[in-house]
């Protein structure tokens, strides 16, 4: 896979997923993980939509940026993202927190943590000059 290809599916994702949080986070929450949101619990979910909506910007401009100190640092971050949201929603499934749709966003932010960990092997961290600021 290209990195320009991983960089559009999560942008896809995080427009699917952050407008739908954004605009219905009580349905989504319900659906997607069985949980029912008070009005906190829906402030909080907007507020994660809001981190997805500015991911979203990153990797649609980021999408074919050439190998650089900056491009590793951008797939470093998205990958620990993805990481700490797998083992995350892992133990939500696991605790019995999350309803049997809630394993489709396990299965998502594994893919996604994989595919930029990938990434990241693949081109390990660019030196960065003496001189660069």
């Amino acid at each position: 896979m290209k990195f320009q290809t991983m960089m559009i599916i999560k942008a896809v994702v995080c427009l699917c997923f952050g407008a739908l949080i954004l605009l219905t986070p009580g349905f989504t929450y319900t659906v997607f993980l069985g949980i029912t949101l008070d009005p906190g619990g829906a402030f909080a979910a907007r507020q994660y939509a809001a981190s997805m909506i500015g991911i979203l910007m990153i990797t649609w401009f980021a999408r074919n940026a050439p190998e650089s100190p900056t491009r590793w640092a951008i797939t470093l971050g998205l990958c620990i993202y993805d990481a700490v949201g797998f083992v995350l929603a892992l133990v939500g499934e696991f605790t019995g927190l999350l309803n049997p749709m809630g394993w489709s966003i396990v299965v998502l932010y594994l893919f996604l943590a994989l595919g930029f960990g990938y990434f990241l092997v693949k081109s390990p961290q660019p030196a960065v000059h003496a001189g660069a600021a």
